[in-house]
């Protein structure tokens, strides 16, 4: 049998069987276990597999179909490892607060990253813009008018006072969609303000440490009304990148791969070469500096992998 994975919860997936709309609980066989997947969950939300029934009534995963795309970041715990985050997208919208919490352009970056390696379109949702000073605001501008010059489209919304929901719900229309982001960003509220009968758990920021609480502890898409699932993950702490090699990180930084070419050499990578062509357009303001940074930031990952 065939179905689409759900629900990850660790141990257990939940699997909706093509051409149903009752689910079932499955567990992964044995061997599958063994195919030497340096992953701490072989297994992701929307991942095709195929599936037999077992005499108790569970089923038993024998095989994952190829993945058109996935989001994958550097497992927290085993450095060697990754975590896929969620597999065969149309699309992810990372969820950004410029404050309760601070999303960082290190954390956009690293993300927006991944999403260009591994071919899923990303798109920024700017959440809680009821709260800014106007001083944020203006940051919240001049971060918009950054990406969206690089080509992400970007929107301005307030889960909480219902502002720019209808302009999300129709970009999701039909779509697989992923909802990502460090916890306290508002990835359940936005949810429930997309379809209240999903009935997302959500909790309050820490007033201490001005960070979200995890209120997501696994992994779950949800079907919705006007066609299409929204996939909602535990909020992540920080993007360690997997597998990117140094000459290709600058491949997955838009307009530093369009520069790139009018640099001296082509195995330039952007640090100390003569001729560098991404190094000037820093200079002249034509590439972000905070871009740049974080693009240096990546390279670095794979001399000594510290970030998570």
């Amino acid at each position: 049998m065939r179905g689409l994975v759900i629900k990850n919860t660790g141990s257990w997936y939940t699997v909706m069987p093509d051409g149903e709309t009752v689910t079932v609980e499955c567990k992964i066989k044995g061997t599958f276990r063994l195919k030497g997947i340096r992953s701490t969950n072989p297994i992701a939300i929307g991942d095709r597999v195929q599936y037999d029934i077992t005499p108790d009534g569970y089923g038993l995963i024998s095989e994952i179909e190829d993945r058109r795309n996935y989001i994958v970041r550097r497992s927290s715990n085993l450095s060697k490892h990754s975590h896929i985050i969620a597999a065969n997208l149309d699309q992810v919208f990372l969820v950004v607060t410029i404050n309760y919490p601070e999303t960082s352009t290190m954390f956009i970056d690293r993300f927006l990253a991944t999403a260009e390696a591994y071919r899923v379109p990303a798109k920024l949702i700017f959440n809680k813009i009821d709260l800014y000073s106007d001083e944020e605001k203006e940051y919240l501008d001049m971060l918009i008018y950054l990406y969206e010059n690089i080509g992400y489209p970007c929107f301005k919304v307030s889960a909480t006072k219902n502002i720019g929901i209808e302009e999300i719900k129709t970009e999701l229309k039909d779509k697989i969609t992923l909802l990502s982001g460090h916890s306290g960003v508002g990835k359940s509220t936005l949810i429930n303000a997309i379809d209240p009968t999903l009935k997302a758990k959500t909790s309050e920021i820490s007033d201490y440490h001005n960070k979200g609480m995890h209120t997501t502890t696994f992994s779950e898409m949800f079907p919705l009304a006007g066609g299409g699932y929204l996939a909602d993950t535990p909020g992540i702490k920080g993007f360690g990148t997997i597998d990117m090699k140094p000459e290709e990180v600058s491949h997955y930084f838009r307009e530093i791969f369009a520069v790139s070419k009018n640099c001296r050499f082509g195995n330039c990578t952007h640090r100390h070469e003569p001729g560098c062509a991404v190094r000037e357009a820093v200079e002249r303001h034509e590439i972000s500096q905070s871009r740049y940074t974080n693009y240096l930031s990546i390279l670095e990952d794979g001399v000594n992998g510290k970030y998570r």
